[in-house]
């Protein structure tokens, strides 16, 4: 079975690659896209159905405020890298892990717990724990990055795993008939109602309102058609800089989301992880009990898409916001210090807060 799909996938490959890529061709192309999108699939679906759980030896219990998962092949030092940073800033030496997955240590940073995960390879089961990170750093080595990259996006992306991208702006809901009703609010360079209504077929949907806010590909609408696409922000972290001269250095400063270092000289650690924080965007907020001052030394992390009042009673425990009357919040958030507001409040990152229970 297995020969057989990737049969039919390397000939979809070689079709896409000798189709030119012009407007008279988008409609085949978008076709060939889609089949190649659903034989992945059948190709990492475990035999028998769904994807069901992490395989075995790799559900890593997930602890601290932000997951980083390492990637990179062998020889590029990402083991040097992931023990450097695990004994220069753990407060931890070791760490209790449920399996045989490499797991350095939860490192704190700006009052924050990162866990840091090596990913040995995507393989069956560590591909589900890289899909529940927060952030992937894949590790290359800087005298040949650009073959290892490519191999590691490909594997990543064959996974449903989007990496420094956001989701499609597209609006998609199946419908019992009716037909395919495209409405796009701009101009389109690539799909059109032929090639969306091709692209839904081979998914066997025949009836569907779809909207195109943006200009958008056939990639775009396969990834909101399959639904299970997780958006990840990536940071390439090119290793060995103490081989390469100073020129080149200054080259690789100016590519977009690369950090270049060496992870056995300890060489630019600050600034990898300065970019970690920036890419995590973690917000701290700190507590302040009626009639003491603000502790600074223990905040309250929370991701930058869940901020609100209500969120942050919810990180300390449910029962919170049961007895919540209002909060006190001084900071960046209010305009006044201290201001009254409610637990749809926003908060931003360093804002001080004391609840007021009923």
């Amino acid at each position: 079975m297995v020969i057989t799909v990737n049969k039919v996938l390397g000939s979809v490959l070689l079709q896409m690659a000798r189709t030119q890529k012009n407007k008279a061709t988008a409609h085949h192309l978008g076709l060939l896209k889609a089949r190649l999108a659903k034989l992945r699939r059948e190709l990492i679906t475990p035999k028998g159905g769904g994807g069901g759980g992490p395989g075995e030896g790799f559900d890593v219990a997930k602890t601290g405020d932000a997951r980083i998962g390492f990637v990179g092949f062998p020889s590029v030092g990402k083991s040097t890298l992931l023990s450097n940073l695990a004994g220069v800033y753990s407060e931890v030496a070791a760490y209790e892990f449920t399996t045989l997955t490499t797991v350095p240590g939860v490192i704190r940073y700006k009052g924050a717990k990162i866990q840091l995960l090596d990913l040995p390879g995507i393989i069956e089961g560590a591909k589900d724990v890289a899909r529940t990170c927060n952030l992937i750093l894949i590790v290359l080595d800087v005298l040949k990055p650009l073959g290892h990259k490519k191999i590691i996006e490909n594997e990543l992306e064959g996974f449903g795993i989007r990496l420094n991208s956001k989701p499609p702006n597209i609006g998609f809901k199946k419908k019992d008939k009716g037909g395919i009703n495209l409405t796009a609010t701009c101009p389109q360079s690539e799909l059109d109602t032929e090639t969306v209504k091709s692209i839904l077929a081979e998914y066997k949907i025949h009836n569907a309102d779809v909207t195109l806010r943006s200009d958008a590909t056939a990639d775009d609408l396969i990834d909101v058609v399959e639904g299970n696409r997780v958006y990840i922000p990536c940071i390439y972290v090119l290793n060995k800089i103490d081989q390469i001269s100073i020129e080149e250095l200054d080259i690789i400063y100016k590519v977009p989301h690369c950090v270049p270092i060496s992870a056995h000289h300890r060489w630019n650690f600050d600034d990898l992880l300065e970019k970690i924080w920036d890419y995590l965007k973690l917000v701290r907020i700190y507590t302040k009990p009626k009639g003491q001052l603000p502790d600074y030394t223990s905040p309250v992390v929370l991701p930058y898409c869940k901020t609100t009042v209500e969120d942050f009673c919810m990180k300390i425990h449910k029962n919170l916001i049961k007895d919540f009357k209002y909060a006190l919040v001084w900071g960046s958030s209010v305009k006044h210090n201290p201001q009254k507001v409610g637990k749809d409040h926003t908060l931003e990152d360093e804002d001080v807060i004391q609840i007021v229970k009923k």
